[in-house]
């Protein structure tokens, strides 16, 4: 029932919209002396009146009283004629004024208890009331507070005025006689002065409470809750109360004689400290600073002073409002003082902390404005226990001092921020939003600076992850409660208590961000924000769209995945990695047994590479959605339209597709899966001709496949041609016929193609290797940029042709030496390969290998390179 959900702005809900829809016995609490076709004509308009408030049965209550009598008269008659009941309708209004004419408070009694029997019926069926019916409630009694403040004001003037003509005309005789002329007692005049000062403290009660709560959901918002920030209508509150302020005090200043010269002072007292109060209050920050400060990071900021303009004093030069960067302690010294002041030192040195407070005519607003602050660096303080720098938290402190209006004294104005961590590198990041989160989640309003509760129920955690999450992400689909439970075993790693028995428990800061998780290398926290990053940047739709469960254990999803179809499957994230999802889906073997397997985590730049739609679509032995929803049906609206024919530049298109490795596990044997063959250079005299070069073309380590541990399927992304083209064979190297090699010489097993060939050194070969091979510039050039050789150069300079007078000792009798022909075949068809093998993964899912096993050319490492 909340008025606005992540993203989405939904309208305002009353308490009629709910009550209307709810079953008649479950209001048998209603007041039968109103009839529930009339509330339901008066819907809304009935909520919109202080009838609670109305607490009395002295004149001003009486007064109200019969003002909102004759209004909901006129109110029914409008709507009886828009119904099309009039007859019926009009019936029952003139039995309502019949009834209630002479007595109107006695109304307001009966739909009293008709909105306290439909808040009991709301109460006892949603546990809570929309929160657009508390604020409206909170204004309707602000509203009839100050109505009664300005009724006091003029009842006190009245009967000043009364008193003044009944001196001029009676003279001394006069005095004693009351505002009717009836004999009122002296000390009357006081009590009401006395009754009104009392009333102006409670309203100003409720402004400062409300200034408390504005800030409170400022605090909140930093996590995401709504935050109604327009500070319009509470500006509008001091002003009219400080207004009504001075009207009360000039009464008072009128009647001192009356008051006497012990009364008069304590009520000036009393009048100084509220207006003190909320001019002090008046003064918000009304944008924040960023909680997690960056040093060297330019931010903004602005604060607002809500009675500048109407008690500021017009001056040539506007005040300076300064920022000063101060910490924990000195924070807590400034809040306890007694008196206003400013820190001494600085723990932090700020550029362009000065700014005027300046008053906007056009907007009715003073504000000061930090466009370009920058922090230039922090002085740590001393910290207690293990306490690390990213649970260091200080403030912004925002200063000033203002001359008012009319008596031209000088106040000193001063607000501090919400709590900053301030970091020195991205890594800190991460830690810096945990003491956030913690801090705006659980401090309470009008603390101690920044004191916050160490431990706090389970049942407030799972509502700050709720709201941290669809504020991440972006989306109004929020955890539900098999999440909270998955994530309770988590985070008080047990799981042996059920969901009730979590529910009683208290979680600590320490389970939250300091303790590592059992069997992991990071903590909860790290955990939980590897999941929003994940999910906010590849997974806001597949998560809006229910279709991953995401919180959920490993062992769980086995227990509901192995008594499924082959081919169900369900997402979930990564338990062991941080910032991943999984696919885990059920397969079962040749003697009918079921096997759930869990293909290897994708993370954030895995997914920008092809996405997790279009990756469930590669893979066949994915059917069915848990529990049983087929794949294109769930996640067909997240396919991505795969690319056929030529783009615009003429080049042919090429798709990635992922296949995970069991798959091929039925398949033959073949030279892919076998192991590699030794490599060794083979010794090949020179000619007395060619000049010996440093370094080779093929690197002294192998580059073949790893073997795939046993047991865990592995996904493979493969580059793939359109079907429509006819793709260009890759054979392998052909050695001249000329040339033969003698079986007891090394060989190099290509793994690309199960043909053996002969291993090439290139002792006598000059340049780098993209010289060598036909069509092969560096990888920096474009295919336009490729330069070109001189026809009438030889193909290898530096290569020159020599007659051989005798076969060299490896060649067999019958062979005759290699022509300049041959040998280029022999070099056109040479194969080269990454200069290294990647290292083996461990892991406890299956491996994902993108093409040749996560191989990346390294410029440093590529032949001819130092």
């Amino acid at each position: 029932m909340q008025e606005r959900e992540r993203g989405v702005t939904v309208p305002k809900m009353s308490l009629w919209n709910i009550v209307s829809h709810m079953p008649q016995e479950e209001l048998s609490s209603l007041s039968p002396e109103f009839p529930r076709s009339l509330r339901c004509l008066l819907a809304d308009w009935l909520e919109n009146q202080p009838w609670e408030f109305i607490n009395g049965s002295d004149a001003f209550c009486t007064g109200v009283a019969s003002r909102l009598f004759s209004a909901m008269l006129e109110k029914l008659r409008g709507a009886a004629g828009a119904e099309g009941q009039q007859c019926q309708v009009l019936q029952q209004v003139n039995g309502l004024e019949n009834t209630y004419r002479r007595d109107p408070l006695r109304l307001v009694a009966v739909l009293r208890a008709v909105l306290e029997g439909e808040k009991a019926a709301v109460l006892k069926r949603d546990h809570h009331l929309p929160l657009s019916f508390h604020r409206r409630q909170e204004e309707l009694k602000f509203g009839l507070g100050l109505q009664r403040l300005q009724h006091r004001v003029r009842e006190i003037r009245e009967i000043r005025e009364v008193r003044e003509v009944q001196a001029l005309r009676d003279g001394p005789a006069g005095e004693g006689t009351g505002r009717d002329g009836a004999g009122a007692a002296p000390q009357e005049l006081p009590t009401l002065i006395l009754e009104a000062v009392k009333e102006l403290e409670a309203v100003k009660q409720q402004v400062l409470k409300r200034i408390q709560i504005w800030k409170r959901q400022q605090q909140l918002a930093g996590n995401g809750a709504v935050f109604e920030e327009n500070l319009a209508p509470l500006q509008k509150r001091c002003e009219d109360l400080v207004e009504v302020h001075f009207q009360l005090q000039q009464q008072a200043m009128a009647a001192s004689a009356e008051l006497g010269p012990e009364l008069l002072p304590r009520l000036l007292e009393r009048f100084s400290e509220v207006l003190s109060s909320l001019v002090k209050s008046s003064f918000l920050v009304e944008k924040q600073p960023p909680q997690v400060l960056k040093t060297q990071t330019k931010f903004q900021a602005s604060v607002r002073f809500l009675l500048g303009p109407r008690l500021m004093k017009a001056a040539p030069k506007p005040p300076m409002v300064r920022a000063d960067m101060v910490t924990e302690k000195q924070a807590r010294e400034l809040s306890l003082s007694t008196y206003s002041n400013t820190p001494s030192e600085s723990t932090g040195e700020i550029m362009h902390n000065v700014v005027a407070l300046e008053t906007n005519p056009t907007s009715g607003t003073c504000c000061a404005n930090f466009k370009n602050v920058l922090l230039k660096k922090i002085k740590r303080c001393e910290r207690k226990g293990s306490e690390s720098v990213t649970e260091e938290k200080c403030a912004v402190l925002f200063s000033t001092s203002v001359a008012l209006t009319p008596s031209n004294a000088s106040v000193h104005l001063q607000v501090l921020s919400l709590p900053i961590v301030v970091i020195v590198h991205g890594n800190q990041d991460n830690n810096a939003k945990a003491t956030v989160l913690w801090d705006n989640a659980f401090s309470e309003i009008e603390r101690v600076p920044f004191v916050v509760a160490e431990r706090v129920p389970w049942e407030k955690m799972c509502d700050t992850l709720n709201l941290k999450f669809m504020a991440e992400v972006q989306t109004t689909k929020g955890l539900l409660k098999e999440h909270y439970f998955f994530l309770a075993q988590k985070i008080f790693n047990d799981h042996s208590a059920s969901l009730e028995d979590f529910q009683s428990r208290n979680v600590s800061w320490a389970q939250f961000n300091k303790e590592i998780l059992p069997g992991r290398g990071f903590t909860f926290w790290q955990w939980f924000d590897g999941v929003l990053d994940l999910t906010k940047r590849c997974l806001k739709s597949y998560w809006s769209d229910r279709l991953i469960i995401g919180f959920i254990s490993k062992q769980y999803v086995c227990k509901l995945l192995s008594t499924e179809p082959d081919g169900t499957f369900l997402l979930r994230f990564s338990d062991s990695e941080i910032g991943g999802v999984t696919i885990a889906y059920v397969t079962r073997g040749k003697d009918g047994s079921s096997q759930v397997e869990n293909i290897q985590p994708f993370s954030a730049k895995d997914l920008s590479i092809r996405s997790l739609g279009d990756r469930i679509r590669d893979l066949g032995q994915l059917r069915n959605l848990y529990p049983n929803t087929p794949k294109d049906q769930a996640f067909g609206s997240h396919y991505n339209k795969e690319q056929t024919g030529k783009d615009g530049r003429g080049y042919v298109s090429t798709a990635i597709k992922m296949t995970v490795e069991s798959e091929r596990d039925q398949e033959p044997p073949s030279s892919m899966g076998a192991p590699p063959a030794p490599m060794f250079p083979v010794p090949v005299p020179q000619p007395e001709s060619l000049q010996p070069l440093p370094g080779s073309l093929c690197p002294p380590t192998t580059f073949c496949p790893q073997p795939v541990p046993p047991g865990y399927p592995e996904s493979n992304m493969n580059v793939m041609v359109p079907d429509s083209l006819t793709p260009f064979p890759r054979t392998p190297p052909i050695l001249p016929p000329s040339l033969s090699m003698d079986p007891a010489l090394p060989l190099c097993q290509d793994p690309a193609f199960g043909n053996p060939g002969p291993f090439l050194p290139n002792q006598y070969l000059p340049g780098e290797a993209s010289q060598l091979l036909p069509g092969g510039p560096p990888s920096e050039l474009q295919d336009e940029e490729m330069p070109e050789l001189p026809p009438e150069l030889p193909p290898f300079p530096g290569v020159v042709d020599v007659p051989l007078q005798s076969p060299p000792r490896w060649m067999s009798p019958g062979m005759e030496p290699p022509s300049s022909s041959d040998l280029e075949q022999l070099l056109h068809n040479v194969t080269l390969f990454p200069p290294f093998a990647p290292p083996p993964q461990h892991s406890e899912y299956p491996e994902s290998s993108w093409g040749l096993g996560e191989a990346r050319w390294d410029d440093g490492a590529r032949p001819g390179h130092a």
